[in-house]
């Protein structure tokens, strides 16, 4: 038995908000490093794992001495740092940035502070893990894994270590901890004997992880006499104080038949990534919103020396900070919220502020000539592609006789739609833009002109049916479901049934929805109260129609473009509705069909089971026209949704859930108490129909998603000297599939840092150009991969292909 090695790993986990807020967290965190500390004091053997260095910075700030006596204990080899994040986040609703930024901002904080960096990546807790993560682990540093969840009853791995690997090919040796990740603070002998029973030749060495957590805590004077006295026990396994790493390098080096894992890690809490819709809205309104920024504020340094914001790495980790999978997840206390609301808040306003200084001075260095009466609006494009978007803006004075054009004067149809203000002389402008990739382009709206207004006549719209060139779209007038999506190209309905459904599931899970894995009761619909068309013209027709469920009322406007073959959607909620779950249905009129969902920088197909399924910004449904052979599908995209199922014929979004505030199971709730639940009132959000011919990968479903997250940028200019010209554009890529996800200025120095990234699983060779500075970068994809690139100002200076910390540069590009 002794031959056989428990690896005691000593830590305390700690969630910094949950059943507590973060100012709890944040006390809690200084009393278990203190306890931490003084066990090293008392026992010359113990070792202790801490991850997550938005801990270690409020240490920093708050107690220097502590701080200290950590780093000489890092130094000494006692206090190993594992995770390379800053948090232990949610590890399927970020968006892939997200996690890149977890990395970057983590691991560079442990090396400016302690010299060191994490080599294992660490979320014990965290829900399930997305299937992309071991390519961005792997650039982030970190060639191994720890996690938790799911647990053996949620989901069968061929073992204990695996190598888990990524679409494109990247792999990390990992480790599902055994049972807990945490013990009580007493002896230990039922835990190690439990674990003990797991090692099995080959594997006939594991982990055992002791200390009291959740609350913090950490190993107790107890907990280490019990592994000393169980030691001398013939009959136990060797037990060493050891770390993650110090496990994972002695298994490696014994070349065992580690099996192979190519799949993400699925389900611990199917309703969590429904809880709570406003920290998951704020969530993907600021990733998109820092993205943005970084883009336009690098373009302008390089372009016109506007100085680039010094505070986005504040906005970052505030947005990271609220990625913790008990806050992201909508599992925390009510209060909890509000302090992701303040630090969410403040994060989108450093993205605003620097967004909107990048795009002002683009605009205000643009030549545009002086016209009595013309009003310039520069729209700019975030995107690596040519957009054809609908953009619209509020403006003053707008005339029946106005016209607008775009730079090279031609006439561009737009139409007057409901001001967001309720006042006179304000009014709302829409148009169609054609965007070059990665720019801008001057449109000129006036009051009157020689030139002839756009001779272009509406769809057809009444108040039940939508049509343009492309689709026919109808509406039940009792019901308010769409009756009919008809694609006139491919002669086919789109949907099998009534869609655009809103169905209520009966719910009465607690937050998590603990071993709840189909939400499938049918508690009743919403039902029309009104089917009315109230937008009409040269751009778009919109049709609203209200709903209502018990106490609750739903809105949906649908609106249809003239140029645009796709349907938006303007999704209003007043739910005053408990223990209920609200979801939107398409039944799709499809045969041999694929189910795919994004994920964090890449997708995944899974099966239609109808379990729920966590995904990011859109979701395609694809197969085969009944009678015709014809590949079709149709992929349905929104801006502030995480879940969503597929049974059968049904695609469905989950739009919210309203469970009780950190209810957790077995507690019961007392059918007559006061509780407060999840999700009452008003909230917005977006979602866009695309029906396609052909498979998503070639209708540009990732391009739309993009385009609803991250809008074009609209600014009313004057007339004035410039240096710039009135349309121009700074970067493109030449192939479809792959795309920016981030433009930003290097970490150490002026550099531009470009990513992207391929979406189609597909090797791809890609040419990106930036011809502004004369750079063309030639380079070879693997499916999905993530490829990072240094950009020197020095235009002598070569581009080089860097890690995702920005430390690794491989040979010039």
């Amino acid at each position: 038995m002794k031959r056989k090695k428990l690896h005691m790993i000593g830590n305390a986990h700690l969630d910094p908000v949950w059943l507590w807020q973060w100012q709890e967290g944040f006390q809690e965190a200084k009393a278990t490093f203190r306890s931490a500390l003084d066990r090293m004091k008392e026992s010359e053997d113990f070792l202790f794992t801490s991850s997550s260095a938005a801990m270690y910075e409020w240490v920093e700030n708050n107690d220097p001495k502590m701080f200290e006596e950590i780093r000489q204990r890092v130094r000494e080899g006692r206090w190993h740092i594992v995770g390379g994040w800053w948090i232990q986040p949610d590890c399927n609703i970020p968006g892939g940035e997200s996690f890149v930024r977890q990395g970057l901002y983590g691991q560079r904080y442990f090396k400016e502070k302690f010299g060191v960096t994490a080599k294992v990546g660490y979320n014990v807790d965290s829900f399930g893990h997305a299937g992309s993560l071991p390519q961005i682990l792997k650039k982030s540093g970190m060639d191994y894994y720890v996690m938790m969840r799911p647990m053996p009853n949620e989901k069968g791995l061929p073992g204990r270590l695996f190598y888990w690997e990524s679409d494109d090919g990247s792999r990390v040796l990992t480790f599902r901890i055994m049972f807990e990740y945490c013990t009580w603070g007493k002896e230990l002998d039922k835990h190690v004997r439990r674990c003990a029973a797991e090692l099995k030749e080959p594997f006939d060495e594991l982990m055992c992880f002791y200390g009291v957590g959740n609350h913090g805590g950490g190993p107790t004077k107890e907990n280490i006499e019990s592994i000393r006295r169980l030691n001398e026990d013939p009959e136990a396994p060797t037990l060493e104080f050891s770390t993650p790493t110090r496990f994972f390098q002695q298994v490696e080096s014994r070349n065992l038949p580690f099996p192979v894992v190519h799949d993400d890690l699925q389900h611990h809490a199917s309703g969590c990534y429904a809880a709570h819709s406003g920290v998951k809205k704020w969530n993907r309104e600021a990733e998109h919103r820092l993205i943005a920024a970084e883009k336009f504020s690098i373009l302008a340094e390089w372009t016109t020396g506007q100085p680039y914001p010094s505070n986005y790495a504040q906005a970052w980790k505030n947005v990271l900070f609220n990625q913790f999978h008990d806050i992201l997840a909508g599992t925390s206390i009510e209060p909890a919220y509000e302090d992701a609301r303040h630090m969410h808040g403040e994060a989108m306003a450093i993205a605003d502020r620097g967004l909107n200084y990048a795009i002002q001075s683009f605009s205000w260095n643009i030549h545009i000539e002086q016209e009595e009466g013309m009003k310039p609006i520069v729209v700019f494009n975030p995107h690596s592609w040519n957009s054809k978007v609908n953009v619209e803006i509020e403006i003053g004075g707008l005339k029946d006789t106005a016209v607008l054009v775009d730079n090279d004067g031609k006439v561009v149809p737009h139409q007057a739609v409901q001001s967001l203000a309720t006042a006179n002389g304000r009014y709302r402008l829409s148009f169609i833009a054609d965007l070059p990739p990665m720019g801008y382009r001057v449109y000129k709206l006036y009051p009157a002109s020689t030139l002839p207004k756009a001779d272009v006549q509406p769809i057809v719209a009444h108040d039940t049916l939508l049509e343009n060139d492309r689709f026919r779209l109808e509406f039940d007038p009792l019901t308010g479901y769409i009756s009919s999506l008809f694609d006139k190209r491919v002669q086919t309905e789109v949907f099998k049934e009534a869609a655009a459904r809103p169905v209520v599931i009966e719910d009465a899970s607690d937050t998590w929805s603990h071993n709840v894995f189909h939400f499938n009761r049918v508690a009743g619909a919403f039902v029309a109260t009104s089917v009315k068309r109230v937008e009409h013209g040269p751009v778009k027709s919109v049709v609203r129609v209200t709903s209502e469920y018990g106490h609750s009322k739903l809105v949906q406007e649908f609106a249809m473009y003239r140029e645009l073959d796709r349907i938006d959607v303007k999704v209003t909620v007043d739910w005053r509705e408990k223990f209920k779950m609200l979801k939107l249905v398409f039944p799709v009129n499809l045969i041999f069909t694929r189910q795919s969902y994004e994920i964090p920088y890449g997708y995944i197909e899974r099966e239609h089971n109808g379990e729920e399924e966590p995904g990011q910004s859109w979701i395609d449904y694809s197969g085969i026209v009944r009678g015709k052979d014809t590949v079709y599908g149709v992929s349905l995209i929104n801006d502030a949704k995480y879940s969503y199922s597929i049974h059968n014929k049904e695609m469905a979004m989950t739009v919210l859930r309203s469970p009780i505030y950190a209810h957790h199971d077995p507690l019961v709730p007392d059918p007559n108490g006061q509780y407060s639940f999840i999700d009452q009132g008003i909230q917005t959000f977006h979602y866009t129909l695309l029906p396609h011919e052909n498979n998503w990968e070639d209708a540009g479903t990732v391009q739309r998603a993009a385009e609803l997250n991250q809008r074009p940028i609209a600014i009313i200019e004057t007339y004035h000297e410039g240096e710039l010209p009135q349309s121009d554009s700074f970067l493109s890529i030449d192939k479809p599939n792959v795309v920016v996800g981030a433009l930003k200025k290097a970490e150490d120095n002026d550099d531009m840092i470009l990513r992207c990234y391929e979406t189609t699983k597909a090797a791809t060779d890609a040419v990106i150009r930036l011809p502004k500075w004369n750079r063309e970068i030639q380079a070879k994809f693997a499916p999905c991969e993530i490829k990072t690139f240094r950009i020197p100002k020095r235009p002598e200076e070569p581009v080089r292909e860097t890690n995702l910390i920005e430390w690794e540069s491989s040979l010039e590009i």
